[in-house]
């Protein structure tokens, strides 16, 4: 299943991986790893997650203290916000 990011979540998931890249050498590419990983899940299997709202779902991140928000439609996958867990938790709302 094809997927795309909101502009601010491909915005939210570069920051995250510069922080950890910061953090510590290669930290960010193994950031990237599990996100990629969870946006494979999501596709293969797009209703299994928590759901935030009626149409809004979240996947947690292994390993690190994010999630995935993402809204499914007929033939794609919406990636709403790579959500860094600790943050205010409905900032994503008004994306659409």
């Amino acid at each position: 299943m094809k997927y795309f990011f909101h502009p601010e979540a491909m915005q939210e998931f570069g920051e995250a991986v510069v922080y950890y890249e910061e953090c510590e050498k290669g930290l960010g590419i193994e950031f990237v790893a599990e996100i990629y990983k969870g946006i494979e899940l999501i596709s293969q299997y797009p209703e299994a997650w928590h759901l935030l709202s009626k149409q809004t779902r979240r996947y947690l991140i292994s390993r690190f203290p994010y999630g995935v928000i993402y809204r499914k439609n007929e033939d794609s996958i919406f990636i709403l916000a790579i959500m860094q867990l600790n943050r205010e938790p409905n900032y994503w709302k008004k994306r659409h």
